[in-house]
């Protein structure tokens, strides 16, 4: 190796550990010689943590106590014994929801329900935002105002369960995903987010020769993760545990979701529970823990969606978009 290459050679690792080297002295420990933090930031950070520790376990308690009284029997709930922990365990309630096929049935209703109502809610409300976030639109402030019209009123149950079936809607997957196929409110937080999207790279591509679609599919939404992410989860959410349009336009059973299977169960477990000892001892034992049950087969699909969106949430969308 001649000199000008051994040189070089010690300039590249210069340069590739100056900047671990400057790190390694920022967050290096006081015991190491590091900055050391003052004291009143240590006292944040202690309150800070045990304030953020209050709140996750407030936040889910309401949660564990919904669990433990799923696995739990009829005596312990009854008594209120049952607070994190389950007590006299079984899965009795389970076995009586998943054993029946129906239960699969409207359970499978529901993910096509959801599925396609979310893809239609968002194809309309990220088309409909977009072309409401551009000023130079004709007709533009009319719009909006139908828009936040709708916010306030509506025609009422009557005139749209009537629409609805003069449509022929009625015991039909559009009877759940027409009605509700926008939420102003996704509408508008999505028209504040294009409003503020950066005009420089709009421009730039339209100089390139993209059209307005073009724009739309190749620059304006991979940049927009964070709010078409969060868009999916608040639609995806509201189809998922939406019954009240199932139980109002269909009434074939084999069409209901499973939120109206599981609001039937509900019900008859109900009616059970109020005829006191009337009642066969299994069916007594649904009575109790049913709600748990009932909640804890709602939200686990949600639950378990989240943890696929959330990174979004707090992405920085617009980070080296636009170089100043």
């Amino acid at each position: 190796m001649t000199e000008a290459d051994a040189t070089r050679a010690d300039l590249t690792e210069s340069v590739q550990t100056q900047p671990r080297r400057l790190t390694d002295r920022i967050f290096r420990p006081a015991t190491q010689g590091g900055i050391k933090d003052s004291k009143s930031y240590t006292v944040f950070r202690a309150v800070n943590a045990f304030l953020l520790i209050v709140i996750c376990f407030v936040t889910l308690y309401p949660f564990l106590n919904v669990v433990a009284q799923a696995f739990s029997s009829e005596a312990y709930i009854n008594s209120g014994q049952v607070n994190l922990i389950p007590k006299g365990f079984n899965v009795t309630t389970f076995g009586y929801v998943m054993g029946d096929p129906l239960f699969w049935r409207n359970y499978g209703n529901t993910v096509v329900y959801t599925v396609v109502a979310t893809a239609i809610a968002m194809v309309l409300t990220t088309s409909f935002a977009y072309a409401l976030s551009k000023r130079h639109l004709k007709g533009r402030a009319f719009f909006i105002g139908i828009v936040v019209f709708t916010m306030f009123f509506n025609g009422g149950l009557i005139p749209n369960y009537i629409l609805i079936n003069t449509l022929g809607f009625k015991n039909t997957i559009w009877a759940i995903v027409i009605p509700n196929a926008i939420s102003v409110f996704n509408l508008l937080v999505m028209k504040a987010f294009f409003e503020s999207f950066p005009e420089d790279l709009e421009e730039a591509a339209s100089i390139d020769g993209l059209n307005t679609y073009g724009i739309l599919w190749k620059i304006v939404l991979p940049l927009s993760k964070a709010v078409i992410a969060t868009m999916v989860l608040f639609y995806a959410v509201a189809f998922w545990n939406s019954w009240f349009a199932a139980f109002l336009y269909m009434d074939r059973a084999e069409l209901y979701p499973v939120t109206v299977y599981l609001r039937n169960l509900l019900a008859a477990a109900t009616g059970t529970e109020s005829l006191g000892t009337g009642g066969s001892g299994e069916a007594s034992q649904v009575a109790s823990n049913v709600k748990a049950v009932t909640m804890l087969l709602t939200v686990l699909p949600i639950i378990c969606l989240y943890p696929f969106i959330q990174k979004y949430f707090v992405s920085g969308v617009m980070l080296g978009s636009v170089k100043q």
